[in-house]
């Protein structure tokens, strides 16, 4: 079997202000194939005791709207090593490729807190699906640095998985939460306020995460801290990571490509406000 395909149900709360499925709701249609394709076969056993996310990168093609049938998910497996395999994505709905995606997942004992190698059987049953899988494009690298925009959050209860610690998936729901609010012009209005009103559009073309660490529930608020890498005439690179301010881990580092588009979605010039916020919160090469 070299392809495995997931028909995944759509849901009208998936969708986002913009009237498609949110960015963050494909990663979620990712993990949807990905729990199907361990339960059909001989490593089910894996899943909910042994398997974590290491990273993902998500390109993202066009808009996936609302309908009654189900948005394909294509699942292929590529390279697989003594710890970790990596897994490829192609998201369809109506016969067209509307994202690309890929995942890297190491096995890993929770008992003992470290990553524990593939039993023969295990490493046979993900060898025997294994392609070559085309590499997505770099983003390039940034650090953070100490002048950035940083965002409070509030884990919660909802946001844990099987577990016992946040699914990998609501990352991307952080990190878009501290995107929106990093608008120069005001404390009181989100970019995506400032957007409508110039009749613009921020759409996601990219996004990648690492996961460095488990982000627990807890009462006291975790930190995003975002800053701006690359500057281009209509698309800009968010660099963001999510931190323990409790001792100043840093638990996700993450990147994204926004596209300012018109109403229509046409990309267009980026406007001086996101020109004012790359000048206010640079990101640092690496």
């Amino acid at each position: 079997m070299s392809e495995f395909v997931s028909r995944v149900p759509l849901r009208w709360v998936d969708l986002d202000a913009q009237g498609h499925v949110n960015n963050a709701v494909v990663a979620d249609y990712l993990q949807e194939a990905r729990v199907e394709w361990l339960l059909s076969g001989p490593n089910a056993h894996l899943l909910g005791t042994s398997t974590m996310v290491v990273s993902h990168q998500v390109e993202y093609l066009g808009p996936v709207f609302f309908g009654v049938e189900p948005v394909e998910v294509v699942l292929r497996v590529g390279a697989v090593g003594p710890v970790r395999f990596t897994l490829g994505y192609s998201v369809r709905q109506a016969g067209r490729e509307l994202a690309r995606a890929r995942s890297v997942l190491c096995l890993y004992d929770y008992a003992a807190g470290r990553p524990r190698r593939m039993t023969s059987a295990e490493r046979a049953w993900f060898a025997a699906q294994a392609v070559d899988l085309k590499p997505l494009a770099g983003l390039g690298s940034w650090t953070v640095g100490e002048q950035a925009h940083s965002y409070e959050l509030m884990v919660r209860w909802s946001d844990l998985d099987p577990y016992g610690h946040v699914n990998n998936v609501r990352v991307f729901d952080f990190v878009a939460e501290a995107r929106i609010r990093m608008n120069p012009d005001s404390e009181d209005t989100t970019r995506m306020h400032a957007a409508a009103e110039q009749g613009l559009l921020w759409m996601v073309a990219r996004q990648d995460v690492d996961y460095l660490g488990q982000i627990a529930h807890r009462a006291s608020p975790y930190r995003v801290r975002s800053a701006i890498g690359r500057v281009g005439r209509t698309s800009v690179t968010i660099v963001a990571q999510v931190e323990d301010p409790l001792d100043g881990a840093v638990l996700v580092r993450t990147r994204t490509v926004l596209v300012c588009g018109d109403r229509d979605g046409r990309p267009v010039p980026l406007p001086e406000n996101m020109l004012a916020a790359a000048s206010a919160w640079p990101a640092v090469p690496a």
